[in-house]
């Protein structure tokens, strides 16, 4: 979270606008895979531009190779159409830009639990890279309530479970900042209701793609997906 100069006009990141708010306050954040070196430039009201920039801190990510394995299987064309609806769906609540000022807030962990799968890990299937996992898994019993990390606008509730992610729960935190809560046994909030953070959502399950009850936690900034580890802080057992 950052501070534009008094007069900004227009903030931009590596050429992208990005929004401010009224006081100056703004955020940014960078993906698993982001350049070393991040530039920011704001362009006040007198004419004047003032650029900075970023360097954006490398970070180990834990790399398992499986040189036996083949990547998996190719998808059926009814997949593929099934799943071309439920991506249009995502992108459109992503575009939902609901005024929430969740952004603004230090988050906290929706469920409390042992963490099973982590950010940025990522497989290697016989030298071809599989996705690295997008959130943090945390391991509880079906059934276990989820709660709002952080003030925000519901903007995706699944009415029946996405082919891999299950019933799937989106929170938008304004500022271009969302939660996704993937998998779970059910959904207590609707579309376009406001939530406040520690507020029930739903709860722990294992529908769509899991091996396992748990909640897969993912938080997006724009197209960057995020670690909600650092936003969260340490976890509280």
């Amino acid at each position: 979270m950052g501070i534009a100069p008094a007069g900004t006009a227009a903030l931009l990141l590596d050429g992208a606008p990005i929004g401010h708010a009224a006081d100056g306050r703004f955020i940014v954040a960078f993906d698993r895979d982001a350049p070393p070196v991040a530039r920011i430039e704001a362009r006040l009201t007198d004419g004047t531009i003032l650029r900075r920039s970023l360097a954006v801190t490398p970070h180990g990510w834990k790399i398992e190779s499986l040189p036996t394995l083949p990547r998996g299987t190719t998808p059926t064309p009814e997949f593929l159409a099934r799943r071309k609806i439920e991506l249009d769906q995502i992108v459109a609540a992503r575009a939902i830009d609901s005024g929430s000022a969740g952004w603004r807030q230090r988050f906290i962990w929706p469920v409390a639990g042992r963490i099973s799968g982590v950010f940025g890990s990522q497989r290697i299937y016989a030298g071809e890279p599989g996705a690295y996992h997008s959130g943090v898994d945390v391991a509880r019993p079906a059934g276990t309530p989820i709660v709002a990390p952080a003030d925000g606008v519901v903007i995706l509730a699944a009415a029946a479970p996405f082919t891999l992610e299950g019933n799937l729960l989106m929170i938008d935190h304004g500022m271009g900042l969302n939660s996704a809560f993937l998998h779970l046994s059910r959904i207590d909030v609707k579309v376009g209701q406001a939530v406040r953070q520690g507020e029930v959502l739903g709860a722990i399950g294992m529908t769509g793609r899991a091996t396992g009850p748990h909640m897969h936690w993912a938080i997006k900034w724009r197209d960057a997906r995020i670690d909600p580890v650092p936003l969260a802080g340490p976890m509280e057992r």
